[in-house]
């Protein structure tokens, strides 16, 4: 009897470990994009601090990454899915009737790619994610066309929420190519991102 109790109590320890190691393992590493000097900000950033000074008129802080656990890579991917599917996708001139960019929360339930990328980062402050971790960013697509993600500054390197996929993944596996983020220290200055080695030999 006491050997039944012992071989159920190792079997689920080793259940236990098995799952933990899963997770562990699903948990991704990633690259971290160089930074240059200050860029331009984005007037669409601007303008929406105008709107939402709350957002905007914060004082700098100290840079910091999150130390991503399995809890907070499981945050992470529930947020950017969930998000994704809240908002219905229209084109900044359908939604507003202008080519000039608005950035702001889905009041409406529709939005471009900034206003996703907004919402996971207000929600994402909420669950106790850093502020510095999470950085407005834009890029230009596989096409060539601008567009807005939300970058998070991790201890295992730099992932990216996208509205254009529910996987959350490392900032090289976009196939994106960065142009400027926001400061880790303060949200109002934006700096540039350099080109990693295989954008620099493709440009020649």
């Amino acid at each position: 009897m006491i050997c039944k109790y012992q071989c159920r109590f190792l079997a689920a320890l080793v259940a236990l470990a098995i799952q933990t190691t899963t997770v562990q393992a699903d948990v991704p590493h990633a690259s971290f994009a160089m930074i240059g000097e200050e860029a331009a900000i984005p007037y669409g950033w601007v303008d929406f601090c105008n709107r939402q000074p709350q957002e905007c008129e914060q004082a700098a802080l100290p840079a910091e990454d999150l130390l991503l656990s399995s809890a907070k890579w499981v945050l992470l991917r529930k947020v950017n899915k969930s998000v994704n599917l809240s908002i219905e996708p229209v084109s900044n001139l359908e939604h507003w009737g202008t080519i000039i960019d608005h950035w702001d929360y889905p009041t409406d339930g529709k939005g471009d790619c900034k206003i996703y990328a907004l919402e996971k980062r207000r929600l994402l402050i909420e669950k106790g994610i850093p502020r510095q971790a999470l950085l407005m960013t834009i890029v230009r697509d596989r096409n060539g066309m601008g567009h807005a993600i939300l970058t998070v500054k991790t201890d295992k390197g730099d992932l990216i929420l996208d509205n254009l996929t529910d996987e959350v993944l490392p900032w090289e596996a976009t196939g994106y190519r960065f142009v400027k983020r926001q400061s880790q220290e303060d949200p109002n200055v934006w700096v540039s991102i350099l080109p990693t080695t295989n954008q620099r030999l493709s440009a020649k």
